[in-house]
């Protein structure tokens, strides 16, 4: 076994992948490891409280980091199309661990939400895993729809349809979201008929609309959401300490550790509102470079979809792009008040091992994907014209110089 396969940034294969492949690749790695040191800075005071040991959240964190990246080297070097095949049967599977978060003696419950299940020290969050599992059965679903029976769609429409139900009734009304957006844009990238798509756009909100009527936490925050200064001690809370420390961060921030509202105010600092420290200690300006990090890192994932000949490969790069940098920017909404105050962690950014694992699996997907463009790239006439003379040249010199037949 060779041991440097499993370090995903030393790998001799590189040189060989497309440019696209390399950009993501090197993005994936900038963007966790400042995704490391805001979690450091985050997560460290509130550490030493809740466990005396400052480095807890970050050590824990880097575990997930390290099985993370041995699968994300896996991925990058596995055939897409082999993915691909595999995806329904560890898409239903992880839909039974789904179902397991219901059960009252084997789901955990916190803040209200029953979204972990136990493992060993740790818990795990099965509505997280199964993003990429989504983005691989979303594309071989709608990248093939016109060769498919309807028996066919049907069923594998009502799979996704029980996995949204079920995270709902967990509930997470953010992530059914974000899984139903990111299945809503692959189909729309393969170009189903728009009908079926403002069918389902309609039924995904009348859904939405049902699940907060039904939820009094869920119609507090959308409430909260529209006026959080009505009750800043209670449920503006959260909004209000995320925009206090938004707001301390000026123009060029506090400096890296410095957050203020971190230490006394600003609640789950570590994973929902982690970027509101971030806004807090690097300020306008870094989050303008946040941004541009996420704006370079969506450009290349939607040229690579652009380069891409293969429909499936294409709509997987789609899929992928959507999960973390929509993810990303939906957390980012939420910190600053645009958007009703979900519990969506920043991909690569916030605390939880289960959403550490999904983005890497998620980003390895993209990267492969991009390495897909050589694969699919046309062997120019004339180097096949070479490679032709020098193996006829070869057989000539292996028969004594007479041309084999």
């Amino acid at each position: 076994m060779n041991i440097a396969r499993l370090v995903p940034w030393i790998d001799p294969t590189v040189g060989q992948w497309s440019a696209e492949a390399r950009w993501l690749r090197w993005l994936t790695f900038l963007w966790l490891g400042g995704g490391l040191l805001v979690l450091f800075s985050a997560s460290y005071a509130v550490a030493v409280v809740e466990h005396g040991y400052g480095l807890h959240y970050v050590l824990v964190q880097l575990l997930w980091v390290v099985i993370g990246l041995v699968i994300f080297n896996r991925i990058v070097h596995m055939s897409l199309d082999r993915l691909l095949q595999g995806s329904g049967i560890v898409l239903l599977v992880l839909v039974g661990l789904v179902a397991l978060t219901l059960i009252p003696s084997l789901g955990v419950t916190v803040n209200g939400a029953t979204r972990w299940l136990p493992l060993g020290p740790f818990m795990i969050q099965p509505s997280e895993l199964i993003k990429p599992c989504l983005v691989l059965q979303g594309a071989r679903l709608f990248g093939r729809w016109p060769q498919l029976t309807w028996s066919t769609r049907l069923t594998w429409l009502g799979v996704f349809a029980a996995i949204l139900g079920l995270v709902l009734l967990q509930p997470n009304l953010s992530t059914a979201a974000v899984c139903g957006l990111t299945l809503w844009l692959i189909a729309l990238a393969a170009g189903i008929p728009y009908g079926y798509l403002l069918l389902t756009a309609g039924g995904g909100l009348l859904t939405a609309g049902v699940s907060i009527s039904l939820k009094a936490y869920q119609r507090q925050r959308i409430t909260s959401f529209l006026n959080p200064w009505a009750d800043p001690g209670d449920q503006g809370y959260q909004l209000v300490q995320s925009l206090l420390a938004i707001g301390s961060g000026g123009f060029w921030g506090q400096g890296f550790g410095l957050s203020q509202q971190k230490l006394y105010s600003l609640p789950i600092q570590y994973t929902d509102f982690i970027f509101a420290v971030f806004a807090e200690e690097f300020g306008f300006v870094g989050c303008l470079v946040l941004l541009a990090l996420l704006g370079i890192y969506a450009s290349v994932a939607l040229l690579v979809a652009l380069r891409l000949k293969q429909p499936l490969h294409r709509l997987v790069a789609v899929g992928a792009m959507v999960v973390l940098v929509g993810q990303a920017l939906l957390n980012m909404g939420v910190a600053t008040g645009v958007l009703p105050t979900t519990g969506l962690p920043f991909p690569l950014l916030s605390y939880g091992g289960s959403s550490m694992v999904a983005s890497l699996v998620t980003a390895a997907l993209l990267v492969r994907a991009a390495r897909e463009i050589n694969l699919e790239a046309p062997v120019p006439l004339e180097r096949k014209s070479k490679a032709n003379a020098r193996k006829r040249l070869s057989l000539r010199v292996l028969d004594g110089g007479n041309l084999l037949p």
